[in-house]
């Protein structure tokens, strides 16, 4: 029989080889991409609109409309997810229903994220006849992010001691003082990284906007969210596969996914800082 010091070593070596094997092959993946993107970066490419069939100009209208929907996806998954989580973790008895609730949320986490976009086009486009729009679209993507808020919100409430609700009540706190001066705040590392990690996820998905509210090319930036918009995901996916000049649109594809990694990197950048902070 092994000795269990040798098993430890090698569990933990293989443990490390399979760390290194994705961290490497990430690596090769940035450093490919920033190496031929970073060649059609400039203050132009970043900040006006595109022409001449998108071979020239630069990206800005797709930026905002990232940024755009992601934030208006995030206003409304976060009040509404946490809300659930707080009822789950906090008020709701444990029974079948509840239950059934928990595996639902848990379940819809991992539906494809295209049936997100069927059932946006036939709740928010076509019945609710909002269109193609950015709250058609901002609406599809809350739901999308809404299972993650709802799951990393729970956690991060049950991960708060037992004593401090203990030692609230005993002070005279009813359940929701609790709740919203003792719990809430000692949660909201926990909180804020969950709806961070949602809103980047919202920001690289391409098929829940695809039938709600995207387009390829607009002339302007949307000046209401009942207008169409352009968005990083699909702007990349056009210049990646559809566009007629695929030579000229390469280089500008590799500049576009650049810029969309970077934002995607930056907003859980911000979850890591926020979660250290607020700990």
């Amino acid at each position: 029989m092994m000795p269990k010091k040798l098993m430890q070593i090698l569990g933990l070596s293989s443990l490390m080889a399979c760390a290194a094997v994705v961290v490497g092959l990430l690596g090769i993946i940035l450093f490919d991409m920033t190496g031929k993107g970073v060649q059609v970066l400039s203050w132009e490419f970043l900040a006006s609109f595109p022409h001449k069939g998108m071979t020239q100009g630069g990206i800005f209208p797709a930026i905002f409309g990232t940024v755009a929907i992601t934030l208006l996806s995030t206003l409304l998954a976060a009040p509404l997810g946490i809300a659930c989580a707080v009822w789950l973790a906090e008020y709701a008895p444990n029974h079948a229903f509840t239950r059934l609730v928990q595996a639902s949320i848990r379940n819809l986490a991992g539906v494809p994220s295209i049936v997100y976009g069927l059932f946006g086009l036939a709740i928010f486009v076509e019945g609710l006849h909002m269109g193609m729009s950015v709250l058609a679209s901002g609406c599809t993507l809350a739901l999308l992010t809404l299972p993650s808020v709802i799951t990393t919100t729970e956690e991060a409430l049950r991960r708060v001691p037992v004593l401090y609700r203990e030692g609230a009540l005993a002070l005279g706190a009813t359940k929701w003082e609790t709740m919203r001066s003792v719990v809430l705040p000692a949660a909201v590392p926990g909180i804020l990284t969950g709806v961070i990690l949602a809103l980047s996820r919202a920001a690289g998905e391409t098929a829940p906007i695809l039938f709600t509210g995207v387009v390829f090319y607009s002339r302007f930036l949307p000046y209401s969210v009942f207008d169409e918009f352009m968005a990083l995901p699909y702007h990349l996916y056009i210049l990646s596969t559809q566009h007629h000049e695929p030579d000229i649109a390469r280089p500008l594809a590799y500049g576009t996914a650049l810029v969309l990694l970077v934002l995607v990197l930056a907003l859980n950048l911000v979850a890591f800082i926020v979660r250290a902070k607020q700990r």
